[in-house]
C-alpha cells in the first residue's frame, strides 16, 4: 500500500490541467456566490481609472501653474476639471484633495496597481515551510480595491474561501473513511492529517486565479488603454502590454514543472514532518519509558530540516523565475522613462501628464505580469491538488453493482471454499468450509498468526474473500450493500478506539438513538457501570484523547458496552478479557452467553476460561481449520491439536 499512497512526481502539462478542471467544478455548489464575487472584481476596476487624474492636476495646474483648459480632460474627468478654471491654488487643492479623500474612502488609495497598502487583503504570520504558509490560503480574503468596496468584497471572499475548503475538505474526509481497513496498515496516519490540512487549501488559489485573473487582467488592459486613447489620442502603452504577456509567459514557463516538482517535494516532507510529530505523541508513553525522548527529538529535528530545506529549494527556484521576469521588464520600464523624459522636454506632455502616464503604465504592467504568470504561480499548488485527487481516487468500499440490502441474519454465517491472500501474496486463510449459527458462542481459538482475525474481519467485509464466499443466510455478501452487512455486526477490536467525548456519547457511537437506560444496562453487562459512576461526572465524564484517563482494562469494558448497546445480530470480539480481572470476565462471559441465545457471537480468544464457554470452538492453524467441536470434545482426543495447545498454555501457567 506504500506505493498507491505517493502520487507520481512527473506529472504531465495535460494532465495539470486536467487536475485543474477538477478543482474547478468544486465551485459548482457556490457558483452564485462566485458570480457575485467576480462581479465585484470587475467593479474594482473602474475606479482606478479616476486616481491618477487629481495627481497630474496637482502637478500641472498647482505645482507648474498651468491655467485649466476642461477640453484637455477627458469627459469622465471633466466636470472635476471645470470646477478648477479660474480657481486659486488653494482652492484646486482643496478640490484634488477632496476627490481624492473620497476615492480612498470608497475605494482605496491607488487601487489595481501593485502596491500592496491599497489592497483589502489580510495574512497570518507565516513560517519557513509549505504547512504554515498554507494557512494563508485556507484564511484567504482579497479584494484588488480598498475602502468601503474593498472591505465589503474581502468579507465576502473570505466567507467564500471558508465555504469552498471546508466543502473540499470534507469530500476528502468522508474518501479516507470510506477506503477499507488495510489502506493504512502500512501508511503514518500523519501524510492523511497533512493531506487533510495543509494540501487541500490549495484549491483556493487554483480556483480564483483560474477564474477571476482571465477575466480581470485582460478587461483592465482594455480599460486603462481605452482610457489613454480617449486622453491622448495614443494605443502605444497598450501595445507594450500585450507584448509583455508572451514575454512573460516565455520567461516563467521554463520554470513551471520545475516549481511543480519542488512544491510536490516540499509537501512530501512536511508530511514526514507532521507524521513524526503524530507517532511521538501517540507513542509517548513509550517513548518515555524507553529513555528515547533525545532520539524521538533528534528525529524531529532531522525531519524538520530536511522539510525547510525542501521548501527552501522551491523558493530558490521561484527566485530564479523572479529573475528572469526582472530581465523582461527591466528593459520595457527604462525604455517608457526614457520615451516620456523626451516627450516632457519636447514639450509634448507636461510633467502631469508623464506622471499619468507612469501610474497608467504600472496599471498595466500589473495586468500584464498577473496573466502571464498564470501558468507558473499555479504550478505549486497543483502539487498540492495532486496529492489530494491521488487520495480521492483510491478504491474505496464501494457496493457492487445492483447489489441489494441484507435481511437480519437469522441462522447464521457460513464460508465456503474460502481463501484469503494479502496484496504481497501471503496466503491467509486456505479451505475455510465452517458455519458459525445464530444461537451459539463460537471461538476462534490457535497460535499468533493462524489467521483468527483474518477470518473475524471477513464477516462485516472488512476484507473480502480471494476466493470462495461468505454467507448470511444463505445470501453471498458480497452482492450485499455493505451498510446493510455492517448494520448487522458490533465489533470489538482488540485495540480499543475511544473518543474525546464523554463516556455516554462513547458507548452511543454506533447507536446515536440508544436511550440512557440501554446505555447504562449495556454498560452493567459489559463490568463497566461501576467504575463509570465513580469518575468525577459519571457518564458524562469527559475521557480525554483515546481515552487516556482510563487504564487498559476500563477501555475495554466500554468498547464492549459499545458493541452491546448497538443490539446487532452479530456480535464479534478480538480477545475481549485479555485485561480483565477474573471476577470481571467471570460476569462478562455470563452476559456473552446470555447474548448468544439470540445473536451469533464470535470471540476470537486466547485464556482457557474464556474459550471453554464456547459451545463451538474452530482452532486454526497455518489458516486452516484444523479442528472443531466444543471444549470437552476437543480435550477428549489425545492426539488433538487444539489438546496440545491447551497443554502448552497449562504447562506454561504452571
Amino acid at each position: 500500500m506504500r506505493e498507491t499512497f505517493e502520487a507520481r512526481h512527473d506529472v504531465s502539462q495535460r494532465e495539470v490541467l486536467r487536475i485543474f478542471g477538477r478543482a474547478i467544478r468544486f465551485v459548482a455548489p457556490f457558483r452564485g456566490r462566485f458570480a457575485v464575487k467576480a462581479l465585484l472584481t470587475v467593479v474594482s476596476l473602474f475606479p482606478p481609472l479616476l486616481l491618477p487624474w487629481p495627481i497630474k492636476m496637482q502637478i500641472d495646474h498647482l505645482l507648474e501653474g498651468h491655467p485649466v483648459i476642461p477640453g484637455d480632460y477627458p469627459g469622465f474627468i471633466r466636470p472635476l476639471a471645470e470646477q478648477l478654471v479660474g480657481a486659486s491654488p488653494a482652492e484646486i487643492l482643496l478640490w484634488t484633495l477632496g476627490f481624492q479623500l473620497l476615492l480612498v474612502f470608497t475605494i482605496g488609495a491607488m487601487g489595481s496597481t501593485s502596491s500592496e497598502r491599497d489592497q483589502a487583503d489580510a495574512r497570518l504570520s507565516a513560517g519557513r515551510d509549505t504547512a504554515t504558509t498554507t494557512e494563508n490560503d485556507l484564511n484567504y480574503g482579497h479584494s484588488r480595491a480598498s475602502g468601503l468596496l474593498g472591505l465589503f468584497e474581502f468579507r465576502w471572499t473570505l466567507r467564500l474561501t471558508h465555504l469552498l475548503n471546508h466543502h473540499y475538505r470534507s469530500r476528502l474526509f468522508e474518501r479516507i473513511h470510506a477506503l477499507p481497513m488495510t489502506a493504512f496498515d502500512d501508511e503514518r496516519i500523519g501524510d492523511a492529517i497533512y493531506r487533510v490540512m495543509y494540501d487541500a487549501p490549495a484549491i483556493t488559489q487554483v480556483v480564483y486565479r483560474l477564474l477571476l485573473i482571465p477575466l480581470y487582467s485582460p478587461l483592465g488592459i482594455l480599460l486603462v488603454t481605452w482610457t489613454l486613447d480617449v486622453a491622448y489620442g495614443t494605443r502605444l502603452l497598450g501595445w507594450v502590454a500585450l507584448a509583455l504577456l508572451p514575454l512573460v509567459g516565455l520567461a516563467t514557463f521554463p520554470f513551471a514543472a520545475l516549481i511543480r516538482r519542488r512544491g510536490e517535494e516540499s509537501r512530501m516532507a512536511g508530511a514526514t514532518t507532521a507524521s513524526t510529530v503524530e507517532e511521538g505523541m501517540s507513542n509517548v508513553l513509550a517513548v518515555q519509558s524507553l529513555g528515547a525522548n533525545e532520539r524521538e527529538r533528534q528525529r524531529f529535528d532531522r525531519d524538520s530540516a530536511h522539510s525547510f530545506g525542501r521548501f527552501r529549494r522551491y523558493i530558490a527556484a521561484w527566485i530564479f523565475a523572479i529573475a528572469c521576469l526582472a530581465a523582461v521588464g527591466l528593459p520595457v520600464i527604462l525604455w517608457l522613462a526614457r520615451y516620456g523624459s523626451d516627450l516632457v522636454i519636447a514639450g509634448t506632455l507636461t510633467t502631469g501628464d508623464f506622471a499619468l502616464m507612469i501610474a497608467y503604465f504600472v496599471q498595466l504592467a500589473t495586468y500584464a505580469f498577473i496573466l502571464g504568470t498564470l501558468w507558473i504561480r499555479l504550478q505549486g499548488n497543483a502539487a498540492g491538488l495532486n496529492r489530494v485527487f491521488f487520495l480521492m481516487d483510491l478504491p474505496g468500499e464501494e457496493d457492487a453493482p445492483g447489489a441489494q440490502p441484507l435481511p437480519a441474519v437469522a441462522r447464521g454465517v457460513r464460508f465456503e471454499g474460502v481463501d484469503f491472500d494479502y496484496e504481497d501474496g501471503t496466503a491467509a486463510l486456505r479451505s475455510i468450509d465452517v458455519k458459525v449459527p445464530v444461537g451459539a458462542m463460537t471461538a476462534l481459538v490457535g497460535s499468533a498468526g493462524a489467521g483468527k482475525t483474518t477470518l473475524a474481519y471477513l464477516v462485516p467485509r472488512f476484507l473480502s474473500p480471494t476466493r470462495g464466499r461468505v454467507l448470511f443466510d444463505e445470501r453471498d455478501v458480497a452482492g450485499a450493500s455493505l451498510a446493510s452487512v455492517r448494520s448487522q455486526v458490533a465489533f470489538v477490536f482488540q485495540e480499543q478506539h475511544l473518543f474525546d467525548t464523554s463516556v455516554e456519547e462513547n458507548i452511543r457511537v454506533g447507536r446515536p438513538d440508544a436511550t440512557q437506560a440501554e446505555v447504562h444496562r449495556a454498560a452493567r453487562a459489559a463490568g463497566a457501570d461501576e467504575f463509570i459512576r465513580a469518575l468525577p461526572d459519571g457518564y458524562a465524564t469527559r475521557l480525554g484523547r483515546a481515552g487516556g484517563k482510563l487504564s487498559v482494562g476500563q477501555k475495554q469494558r466500554l468498547a464492549i458496552a459499545r458493541a452491546l448497546v448497538r443490539e446487532a445480530p452479530i456480535l464479534i470480539l478480538d480477545e475481549p478479557t485479555s485485561a480483565l480481572d477474573p471476577d470481571t470476565e467471570r460476569r462478562l462471559l455470563v452476559t456473552l452467553r446470555e447474548a448468544a441465545r439470540t445473536r451469533l457471537v464470535l470471540v476470537i480468544a486466547h485464556r482457557l476460561s474464556t474459550v471453554r464457554q464456547a459451545d463451538q470452538i474452530l482452532f486454526l492453524q497455518d489458516g486452516r481449520v484444523l479442528e472443531r467441536g466444543s471444549h470437552d470434545a476437543l480435550m477428549a482426543d489425545p492426539d488433538g491439536a487444539y489438546r496440545r495447545f491447551v497443554e502448552l498454555q497449562t504447562r506454561g501457567a504452571a
